[in-house]
C-alpha cells in the first residue's frame, strides 16, 4: 500500500523500522549482549513509562530494551529478527568466543548466508550476509 498526498498532508508518507524493542528480564545481560556482541552504542539509559528504558544503535538499526522480564515466556507472534553483516564468518567466531551457544552452522544459498542465534529472554537473530555481485538484481536496492 502506497500513501497517497492529501490535501490536510500534502506530501507522500515516507514510513520505515526504527527499531524492534524488547522486554529484557536481565537488561545489563541484555545491554553487554549487544553491545559487545554487535558493537552496538547505547544512545540512552531512561526511565520512560514508569521503567528503564534503553535505545542501543547497531550500525544503522536499534534495538530498544525494556527493563523487565517478559510478559509471555515465548516469542509470540515474532519469530525472528534480523542483522545484515558483511563478515558472517567472523561476526559467528566473535559470539562464540563470548559463549554463544550455536545450534547450527551456517546454511549458504550463495547469494545469501545465514545462522540464526539466540539472544537473552529467548529472542532469536538472524545474523546474515548478502553476496551483492550474486543476488538478483531486483533486490540489490532492498539490502542497501
Amino acid at each position: 500500500m502506497k500513501l497517497e498526498p492529501t490535501k490536510e498532508r500534502g506530501d507522500i508518507v515516507i514510513c520505515h523500522i526504527h527499531h524492534v524493542h524488547l522486554f529484557a528480564a536481565d537488561v545489563n545481560k541484555s545491554i553487554e549482549f549487544y553491545t559487545q556482541g554487535f558493537g552496538g552504542d547505547v544512545v540512552a539509559d531512561l526511565g520512560m513509562a514508569g521503567v528503564r528504558n534503553v535505545f542501543i544503535r547497531i550500525g544503522k538499526g536499534r534495538v530498544h530494551l525494556y527493563d523487565q522480564p517478559p510478559k509471555h515466556p515465548v516469542r509470540g507472534n515474532i519469530h525472528h529478527f534480523g542483522i545484515q553483516t558483511d563478515d558472517l564468518e567472523g561476526l559467528v567466531e566473535h559470539l562464540k568466543a563470548m559463549g554463544v551457544p550455536f545450534q547450527k552452522g551456517i546454511s549458504d544459498f550463495g547469494f545469501w548466508k545465514y545462522v540464526m542465534v539466540p539472544a537473552p529472554d529467548d529472542v532469536l537473530i538472524e545474523l546474515f550476509q548478502v553476496d551483492k555481485s550474486q543476488i538478483p538484481g531486483s533486490l540489490i536496492d532492498y539490502f542497501e
